[in-house]
């Protein structure tokens, strides 16, 4: 089944733009920005939404502005609406357990300790893909995860995270057109190319 809804994760408001927690709507971002895509505010739906059309397909670009812990709220009216299966998702979301910019792309898992998972394993199903992109591991293993999490870049990690965008850019655009299986045998276990 191809994937229809992209979904970027993250949390809404001006103190959160530039945290780890939400390098999930940043790449959502920036592949609206490559298609050509503007972004509306849909009520019904409780996200940014933009919708493309690119590679001979349409897409929905979503940004769930419930917060993290409830993202799912948002992607499940998507999918009641439309009649789409989890398996339609991509969710890109970070993860401390990868490296800063390095990418995993699977096809269920658990929600790994991301409240933001849980909430959309709860509301929409396990069976969507994820686009798990790296923010390092914590510091020091006393902080709390949290704050981690919330915390924005250094500037070594900003700089990192800039000399990658485009290829992180590059590898959601190659999972949404060439789906899951293609995405995990070119993508996994490096930064995209």
């Amino acid at each position: 089944m191809s994937i229809t809804v992209i979904a970027g994760l993250g949390n809404p408001g001006p103190a959160y733009r530039l945290t780890r927690h939400n390098i999930g709507w940043l790449l959502v971002e920036k592949l609206a920005a490559r298609w050509g895509a503007p972004w509306k505010q849909s009520r019904d739906f409780l996200a940014d939404v933009a919708k493309a059309s690119a590679h001979g397909r349409d897409f929905l670009l979503v940004k769930p502005l419930t917060y993290m812990n409830e993202s799912g709220k948002s992607l499940q009216k998507i999918a009641q609406f439309y009649k789409y299966a989890p398996e339609q998702f991509a969710v890109v979301h970070d993860d401390i357990n990868l490296d800063l910019a390095r990418v995993k792309v699977s096809e269920r898992g658990s929600d790994g300790g991301h409240n933001g998972l849980t909430s959309v394993i709860c509301l929409l199903g396990e069976h969507f893909v994820r686009y798990r992109v790296g923010i390092g591991k914590k510091p020091h293993p006393e902080m709390d995860l949290k704050d981690f999490v919330l915390s924005k870049w250094t500037d070594a990690q900003a700089a990192l995270l800039s000399e990658r965008l485009e290829s992180l850019v590059d590898g959601l655009e190659f999972l949404a057109t060439h789906g899951a299986a293609q995405a995990m045998n070119k993508l996994n276990g490096g930064a995209p190319n």
